[in-house]
């Protein structure tokens, strides 16, 4: 009753005039930047984190902003799925299998009404359960101490890769020149200037904002002009939709498991929306057997992927909120927008900025609605984007950067900084190094460095005090654990992704 209550004042900032207005252009940005190939939520995210400043938005209609943006995202990422066979992200590449051959059968329309249904439903039941859990594990963290807080640090960059990650020894690789990063400035306890070369700029750091602007969005200009895209994609046309309640209803139980999947793939540090809509999936097909068609058009094998990664991505927000921990890397990208504008995600901050917390939540569960009228009428829009050339739309999202950038410190400085990360960004791309681990080694590396040398002070410079409580080992043992498993169960997962993706090109 009490997160009823909180929740209600969260509808109270919310339904705010201004914050309403950003939730509607998030929700549609978002989906914009979904649709297109290869950008997803997270580069969304970090090319409109620049935007936020320049309008000099509040804490809490920024985040509202960020937070449509990713939902909007992870909605339309299944435009490009359906209609061209190539999925707008990676948690995308599931809904191709069976969106793909609708769309073949002149069944697009349906195919994008049955995903939009199938996010809606997948997201609200992902969105509830981040209302009942998020605050009894913020209650239950208010027990961390400095040597739990630690070891929690490790099962984050532990479980990093999740147990689909391509190569876990580069993604531990890409943390390590995170945490490198991190150490740059004037060390807070002891005031040691650290790798600042006598530069006045880097006494305070870096910026984790210019870090990501310039690993995301600059990277990605570089690689479009590597390859030099093309003048857009042939795609199928839409069809006049024919859709039945019937038919909605018939979907309705394959969305809320898909929902419930993803939500629990969310929670877990390094599952992620990908491992939700795989075993959405996979999961569904086993359930329905030889009755169904998957993989000829089956609006179930629409309907379970999208319910999965829509509910991964509001679940991923509940270890981010509570434990300042992301559960992928567009929340990582939102962590360290909190960051940035001094709020520190974790147990207290729902006691010290719970108007900011329940008003996200409340903003979520708006967005989920605003999206879900959105995407059935306004679908026709999305797609036409799909036929724009690329060549037109990076050079907007450049100038976005540059400008953002600017606006916030006003340094020249910045700018070539911003730069540097993106060369940086592209060599690591083309080493298939990932960038979220970089990003996740400069968020939490000051806040790990600080909980090892508290434990150490209170421990006298016992080592054992890291191990010294039940809810330390056991934090410790699931990190091993993060660390095996894509070394065993990922080869397995992996192969199953792959021979999905295949039959999507064939």
């Amino acid at each position: 009753m009490e997160s009823l209550g909180f929740l209600m004042q969260g509808f109270g900032i919310a339904l705010q005039p201004e914050n309403l207005m950003f939730a509607v252009l998030g929700a549609f940005l978002g989906t914009l930047i979904g649709a297109l190939p290869g950008l997803g939520p997270a580069n969304g995210v970090a090319i409109l984190i620049p935007l936020a400043f320049t309008l000099g938005l509040s804490p809490e209609t920024s985040l509202i902003l960020l937070t449509s943006v990713y939902a909007g995202a992870m909605y339309g990422g299944r435009i490009s799925s359906i209609l061209l066979n190539i999925p707008g992200d990676e948690p995308a590449m599931m809904t191709c299998l069976d969106g793909y051959p609708m769309a073949q059968k002149g069944k697009a329309a349906e195919a994008m009404a049955i995903s939009a249904i199938a996010s809606f439903i997948g997201s609200l039941i992902a969105t509830i359960g981040l209302i009942v859990m998020a605050p009894w594990l913020a209650s239950f963290a208010l027990t961390f101490g400095p040597a739990e807080y630690f070891a929690l640090f490790v099962l984050a960059f532990a479980t990093l890769g999740g147990i689909t990650g391509k190569n876990p020894v580069k993604t531990l690789m890409a943390a390590a020149i995170g945490l490198m990063i991190a150490t740059v400035g004037i060390d807070a306890s002891t005031g040691t200037q650290r790798y600042t070369y006598d530069i006045l700029e880097l006494y305070e750091g870096i910026d984790f904002i210019i870090a990501i602007v310039g690993l995301f969005a600059i990277s990605e200009l570089l690689f479009f002009i590597e390859q030099h895209a093309g003048e857009g994609k042939a795609m199928i046309a839409m069809n006049k939709m024919t859709l039945k309640l019937k038919d909605i209803v018939a979907i309705l139980p394959t969305a809320f498991r898909g929902g419930v999947l993803g939500f629990i793939s969310g929670v877990l540090p390094g599952a992620g929306a990908s491992l939700g809509s795989f075993i959405s999936y996979t999961l569904e097909k086993k359930i329905i057997g030889k009755k169904g068609h998957f993989g000829e058009g089956d609006p179930r094998g629409v309907a379970a992927p999208e319910a999965g990664n829509n509910g991964a991505a509001s679940g991923a927000l509940v270890p981010m909120l509570t434990l300042g921990v992301p559960g992928s890397g567009t929340t990582a990208v939102l962590l360290a927008m909190l960051i940035s504008l001094n709020i520190t995600p974790g147990p207290l901050m729902f006691s010290q900025h719970g108007d900011i917390v329940w008003g996200v939540i409340a903003a979520l569960l708006i967005g989920n609605v605003i999206l879900l009228l959105m995407n059935i009428p306004m679908v026709g829009i999305f797609v036409k984007l799909l036929s724009v050339p690329p060549k037109y739309l990076l050079p907007v999202v450049t100038m976005v950067a540059f400008v953002g950038i600017y606006s916030i410190s006003h340094s020249a400085f910045d700018l070539y900084f911003m730069v540097a990360f993106g060369v940086a960004g592209y060599f690591l791309r083309k080493l298939d190094i990932p960038l979220v681990p970089v990003i996740l080694g400069m968020l939490l590396g000051p806040e790990m460095e600080k909980n090892l040398r508290h434990a150490m002070q209170l421990s006298d410079g016992d080592w054992t005090i890291l191990i010294g409580s039940p809810l330390a080992v056991t934090l410790w043992c699931i990190a091993i654990a993060g660390l095996l498993l894509p070394v065993i169960v990922g080869p397995i997962l992996r192969r199953r992704m792959g021979a999905a993706k295949a039959a999507t090109d064939a």
